[in-house]
């Protein structure tokens, strides 16, 4: 292992894919010279504070005003920055929209717009359509976020509910020109469900968000049903008011799963990637992953390289009343730590690379052979852990919790399996 021991070549990996993705490092070859006349930065998402410190860096100060969840701001000159909830959305986040959409009304077509969107802009830019309240919005999200529903078929429901997600930022700017850079959380990376697509246009419609609602089984008030049947302002792909708006990605998932193959090749590990837009529910992932892992393991020879498979994506976690704090992250390691049940030669890491698992401020775990039986030991249940759904609360007691604090950027789930 090159000098590195199996936790310190994983977590080095980890470390890799998320300096990837900084954005004081992508931002500023994607920023063109700055335009002359009037200039408005806005934006929102966990790492949008972050690129708005990368812009006025290249920049200098700017005009405008981005949304971040609480602790995920930066210093600016200029752009002001809010901090608000994350993943439930608040009445921080409900005002300072409003103040954006307020800002972005008053320019005019010689006016230019960069808007600065990553992963948990969903619930940042919180603008709800007229007849719904806040706490109903409030309701809504946190009975979609323990469905087990995929992140497209949340935010296609989101978007229905919203004046802002759907193109609706982009057309609230409009005639003003606006130039998107966008850092992607999602599989596939579809601008559309990033953020919940505030600067893109939209093909979907209100029976397929009402048809989220019956497929996941999602009980909501009336009030919500009636919002629905009233239609949305979601924009179409080619609504003339997006005919000004140029939507870029400037990182995603596979650069960054690219950046920890190269120190997983450089500590002398040979590579295999599953994918970078890898879904489902989290403990089927983590069980299958160590099944491949464990096949690899009965297969090598003396002598052969230590092997790491490598994905990404976002993994679900299907609450369904149980008592635990979900996290995708924790949850697909701790089913991983169950059925390696101690294989020998051995360790994984999983990740969410904002540092938040779920709603918890815990980035994920880092499991080896001997975490199971010295979990064990402590008195602890991983089995009953996982069926409560609290991989959280075992890896806090087991002390194989990853803290990084913060990251400032957000290319989603990252994982990796090393086998020695």
């Amino acid at each position: 292992m090159a000098a590195l021991t199996p936790p310190a070549a994983l977590r080095a990996m980890f470390d890799a894919a998320v300096a990837a993705a900084d954005p004081m490092r992508v931002i500023p070859a994607a920023l063109p010279p700055r335009p002359g006349g009037r200039v408005v930065v806005v934006g929102a998402g966990k790492a949008s504070a972050r690129m708005a410190e990368a812009v006025e860096a290249a920049w200098g100060p700017c005009e405008g005003l981005v949304i971040t969840r609480y602790g995920y701001g930066r210093p600016c000159r200029g752009i002001e920055i809010v901090e608000a909830a994350h993943p439930v959305p608040d009445a921080a986040g409900v005002a300072a929209t409003r103040r954006m959409l307020d800002l972005l009304a008053s320019l005019g077509e010689d006016d230019f717009v960069l808007a600065l969107i990553s992963g948990g802009g969903s619930a940042l830019l919180c603008a709800p359509v007229p007849g719904l309240t806040l706490a109903e919005k409030q309701a809504v999200t946190t009975a979609l976020l323990a469905s087990g529903a995929p992140i497209d078929r949340i935010n296609t429901l989101r978007k229905h509910l919203s004046a802002v997600k759907g193109g609706q930022l982009a057309a609230a700017a409009w005639p003003a020109r606006m130039l998107a850079l966008v850092i992607s959380d999602v599989p596939g990376d579809d601008l559309a469900f990033i953020a919940s697509g505030p600067t893109v246009g939209d093909g979907s419609t209100v029976e397929e968000a009402r048809a989220v609602l019956a497929r996941y089984g999602i009980a909501v008030p009336e009030v919500v049903r009636a919002a629905l049947s009233q239609g949305s302002g979601v924009l179409a792909p080619g609504d003339a008011r997006l005919a000004r708006t140029e939507t870029r990605i400037v990182a995603a998932p596979s650069q960054s799963l690219a950046a920890a193959a190269e120190v997983a090749r450089a500590a002398g590990c040979e590579v295999r990637l599953l994918g970078d837009a890898i879904e489902g529910e989290a403990a089927v992932q983590g069980a299958g992953q160590a099944a491949l892992a464990r096949q690899i393991a009965a297969t090598r020879r003396a002598g052969d390289p230590p092997v790491v498979l490598l994905s990404g994506g976002e993994c679900t976690v299907t609450l369904a009343g149980a008592d635990g704090r979900g996290g995708p992250n924790a949850e697909f390691t701790l089913a991983a730590l169950l059925a390696l049940d101690g294989a020998p030669g051995i360790w994984a890491i999983a990740c969410d690379t904002d540092g938040v698992d779920g709603a918890e401020e815990v980035a994920g775990a880092l499991i080896g052979p001997a975490t199971l039986a010295a979990a064990a030991a402590r008195g602890l249940d991983a089995r009953a852990a996982l069926a409560r759904h609290d991989a959280h609360g075992f890896f806090g007691a087991a002390g194989a919790q990853v803290v990084t604090g913060p990251t400032l950027t957000n290319v989603n789930d990252f994982r990796a399996v090393l086998i020695v």
